[in-house]
């Protein structure tokens, strides 16, 4: 749909137009100047062209955290495509159920999932694939044994309505639903979030270890040409090469989750460092931080800025303001510039300190799920997001996180989700009952761990189970430990009680005298 006034520039287009010969991206191995990466996405999207894709196409894209996906995005943009970034740890039969249920036109991947994607395209005959090359030599990506389609118009503009991804998320019942990004999202998004964190175009240097297939990650690549700022990109999170960019590189600001920032944190104590005063914020997302991380923090005066938020709120929804990390020490914050925010109990909105559903509203919410209605209608009403996670605000309007959504686990800054496992465990012939919850863990956070109940006669194990579900779920997925139960709580109705679960293991402990 064309709004009148909804047309913006190519956002990567203006900063190579602004600043041709600043440095957009860097990686170990080699960095572009915005007009060599502008470059390189023209040159790609032709390829891409040449390929089948056009405007509205489904495009899924494996690949890993490098340069390749990087222009990948911005190509796809100007061919008005729909960025559909497939989550790498996921298994083959839970990529191929993705491309299935968005119906995906083409498959990209690079290098180091070419494999995956060969199988992918086996179970999908009709898919288009290719494949992205880095020749480090010629300084360029490429789709391999593609030649480019010189003659398709390339889009100059943003549609701000338009839909530039579809991120999928399993949400509370633990079925994958595709949220719809569109470009206004992402560009409230990237604007509230300067107005907060502050806008310095010079000196900003945002270091990306995130997941570029989790919105936190693509949301940072958006506000790379938005801002104008650089970034530098890394392939997997290691603490030391993380804290050597930040002592060597004039990093200022850097997103990471709990379990990564204490792996930092640790790094710099075995190298008796301390962090430069060039970096001016490290955004803490992924979950409610332990108390203890926040007040280690403040005690090294290092920048730590919480912030709340998630897929249907395209990254950042709540983030606290740098002046408040000490003075409001474990909140979130306040809701970024676009967003308003509700607690609700019931049918009500909630009294300060009184805990009930976080909701949001304004431009950078996303407005519904891929092609699921009934989902759509369930958790958006007036526009309002219910996100299922519980919180509270104070009387001053400062977010406090209490639990994300019920029954969600966060693994290392991963979402799972309870009933996804649980389905996987029901489908064994010998098991009656299953149910999924998370147990403490001081590496991960949390780890999911499950309890089942066998159907008479069985004599399966936790070992046998454990290897039936290890190749239809991805690592970080399965249980820790599997428990062989006689019942699982449920209540009057029927419905199981996962909170309930954590119970069976403080039974089996042993009684103290």
């Amino acid at each position: 749909m064309n709004i009148p006034g909804s047309q913006l520039p190519n956002w990567l287009q203006r900063s190579a137009e602004n600043t041709p010969q600043k440095i957009a991206v860097s990686t170990p191995e080699i960095e572009w100047s915005f007009a060599e990466l502008n470059q390189q996405a023209i040159q790609l999207a032709r390829q891409l062209a040449a390929l089948g894709v056009r405007q509205n196409s489904r495009v899924a894209l494996l690949a890993s955290n490098g340069l390749p996906f990087v222009v990948c995005v911005h190509a796809l943009m100007r061919l008005g495509a729909i960025l559909v970034p497939l989550n790498v740890r996921l298994t083959l039969e839970e990529q191929v159920w993705l491309l299935r249920d968005v119906d995906a036109l083409a498959l990209v991947s690079d290098q180091q999932y070419h494999t995956r994607a060969s199988e992918l395209k086996q179970a999908f005959p009709a898919l288009l694939e290719a494949r992205l090359l880095l020749d480090l030599a010629d300084r360029q990506v490429t789709l391999q044994n593609i030649a480019p389609d010189l003659h398709t118009p390339l889009l100059d503009e943003i549609d701000l309505e338009a839909i530039q991804a579809i991120m999928y998320t399993s949400g509370t019942t633990g079925t994958p639903k595709g949220v719809l990004i569109t470009y206004k999202m992402q560009w409230w998004n990237a604007l509230g979030s300067s107005l907060n964190l502050g806008h310095h175009p010079e000196s900003d240097c945002w270091l990306l270890c995130m997941p570029l297939f989790h919105i936190g990650g693509l949301s940072i690549l958006l506000k790379n040409v938005i801002y104008g700022i650089r970034i530098i990109v890394y392939e997997k999170f290691d603490a030391r090469s993380i804290n050597q960019a930040i002592q060597a590189q004039g990093v200022s600001i850097i997103s990471v989750v709990a379990v990564m920032l204490q792996r930092m944190l640790a790094d710099l104590d075995d190298r008796q460092q301390h962090y430069p005063t060039t970096l001016r914020c490290v955004l803490l997302g992924g979950g409610p931080a332990p108390r203890p991380l926040l007040e280690e923090c403040a005690r090294r005066h290092v920048p730590v800025v919480q912030t709340y938020g998630l897929t249907e709120s395209c990254s950042q929804a709540v983030t606290l303001a740098p002046g408040d990390a000490l003075r409001k020490l474990g909140s979130a914050g306040r809701p970024l510039l676009p967003v308003q925010l509700h607690i609700m109990d019931e049918e009500k909105v909630a009294q300060p300190h009184q805990p009930g559903i976080i909701c949001l509203k304004g431009p950078s919410i996303t407005t519904g799920y891929d092609h699921r209605p009934e989902a759509t209608a369930a958790t958006i009403t007036d526009g309002w997001l219910a996100t299922g996670d519980i919180g509270y605000v104070d009387e001053e309007g400062y977010l406090y996180v209490l639990d994300r959504r019920n029954d969600l686990i966060i693994s290392g800054g991963e979402n799972v989700y309870p009933a996804e496992i649980e389905a996987i465990l029901l489908a064994h012939p010998e098991v009656e009952e299953a149910g999924v919850c998370g147990q403490a863990d001081p590496q991960w956070g949390q780890v999911p761990i499950a309890f089942v109940h066998l159907k008479a006669g069985s004599s399966l194990s936790s070992d046998m189970l454990l290897a039936y579900a290890t190749p239809k779920l991805a690592r970080y997925k399965l249980p820790r430990a599997i428990h062989i139960v006689d019942q699982l709580p449920r209540n009057s109705a029927g419905k199981l009680l996962r909170r309930e679960l954590p119970n069976y293991l403080i039974a089996k402990m042993p009684k103290k005298h």
